[in-house]
């Protein structure tokens, strides 16, 4: 875990927010370096910038637990950024975005692609929206929507969601919403285990194949796995 704390002494001593932005950016730096994400200083400082919104917001109402930056670097940016590898297709969405993760971050590291952030509180809405607003993010529609009512005009070719609920429910939830040959990508903290157990009523076409992808996240000693019925 990265702790941001720094003696300095001799000379003229930068301001302490300064050094903490500066190393935020270098630890961000260095943890989507090891995900194989290149990050452009527009994309780095999109982030955290994202990060500072989550932080503002947060005083009004609850959008995350986590308020120290390095854990919110590891446990929100890094973590989102980790299923990139397995997206599939031009039109993405995500559901139960909340504080928008892993949507945001997919969008600023993934331009050419446009992402659907489903939320159905109407205050986390307001919030993506002005993240998509200040951050210029063309690529972000907000939709707020329960999941299981959404009926897109244009289906999407991965869905992807983060800690929402069983994984039986998220695939009744999310099968509506995948085009022909999506992609379902469920982000869990520990192996799914027992909720691959799906009971006899789902159909089979909602999940003809099982895939479990177990990702490490870097400076954190936890693991992410991906569940992905293709």
């Amino acid at each position: 875990m990265t702790c941001y704390h720094c003696t300095l002494r001799g000379g003229t001593s930068p301001p302490a927010g300064k050094v903490l932005q500066q190393m935020a950016s270098i630890s961000l730096e260095s943890g989507a370096a090891q995900l194989g994400v290149e990050l452009t200083n527009e994309q780095r400082r999109a982030l955290l910038a994202h990060l500072d919104l989550v932080d503002e917001w947060n005083t009004r109402f609850n959008l995350t637990a986590i308020r120290d930056r390095g854990q919110q670097i590891t446990k929100h940016l890094l973590d989102s950024l980790t299923v990139r590898p397995w997206l599939r297709g031009e039109h993405i969405a995500d559901i139960g975005s909340g504080a928008g993760f892993p949507g945001i971050p997919l969008a600023i590291v993934e331009p050419a692609r446009r992402f659907a952030l489903i939320e159905s509180t109407g205050k986390k809405c307001r919030f993506l929206e002005t993240v998509r607003d200040e951050l210029a993010l063309a690529n972000i529609d907000v939709l707020q929507a329960r999941a299981e009512l959404s009926r897109p005009e244009v289906r999407y070719e991965t869905v992807v969601a983060r800690a929402v609920g069983p994984l039986e429910d998220l695939v009744r939830y999310a099968a509506p919403l995948l085009a022909g040959g999506g992609r379902l990508l469920a982000m869990k903290g520990r192996h799914p285990g027992a909720e691959l157990a799906f009971g006899r009523e789902l159909a089979p076409r909602h999940t003809p194949h099982r895939i479990i992808h177990r990702n490490s996240i870097p400076t954190l000693e936890a693991h992410r796995f991906r569940h992905r019925p293709v």
